[in-house]
């Protein structure tokens, strides 16, 4: 059971998936190149896929690597909590909106093995205001296997200025130098 803050109010809305989304199915690529979650420029993350869905929804993978360890052969809990919150972060681009994670609740229900293919997925449940809900499941081995993880979270929509404000200014310079507009807009995407 979540906790209040991950109920949406009575007044919530329906998620609305913008117009310009990616079709489902399309493979949504990382959102920065240096995400520890998604981008390819890290050489221990977690190199996470998500692909779009149907409405506001997604599906992501990610193989479970021997630097994702905590106990010997086991994945790090923190490591899937991260891949949760990167796959949850993930479904904003569905909405083509600017958010960070305000709070995210997890339930580890079984280990997952280094070299397990873990397939997450991810839906937003509901909008109010600037705050966005949503929830994810992780299973074993592929989408019928068994569940391992869950998550409910908490979005909350920022401005850019959230990241240029707060980010390293050799990054953000890099990142809005950018000459690929969809680039330069998603990696200032998600962020705690």
């Amino acid at each position: 059971m979540s906790s209040a803050s991950l109920q949406p109010p009575a007044d919530a809305t329906q998620p609305v998936r913008h117009p310009d989304a990616p079709e489902p199915g399309q493979l949504l690529g990382a959102h920065y190149e240096h995400c520890f979650g998604c981008g390819p420029g890290q050489p221990h993350g977690l190199h996470l896929e998500a692909r779009a869905g149907e409405g506001v929804s997604l599906t992501a993978e990610f193989t479970v690597q021997s630097a994702h360890q905590g106990a010997p052969g086991l994945a790090h809990g923190g490591v899937l909590a991260t891949s949760l919150d990167e796959t949850l972060g993930s479904l904003n681009w569905l909405l083509r909106t600017i958010a960070v994670t305000g709070r995210l609740e997890t339930d580890f229900v079984r280990p997952v093995p280094v070299g397990t293919v873990l397939h997450l997925e991810a839906e937003v449940t509901a909008v109010a205001g600037r705050k966005i809900y949503s929830r994810a499941t992780g299973r074993i081995g592929g989408p019928d296997g068994p569940v391992a993880v869950r998550a409910e979270a908490l979005f909350v929509e920022v401005k850019v200025d959230h990241f240029t404000d707060h980010g390293r200014p050799q990054e953000i310079q890099a990142a809005m130098s950018d000459p690929d507009q969809i680039r330069r807009a998603r990696a200032f995407e998600v962020n705690p």
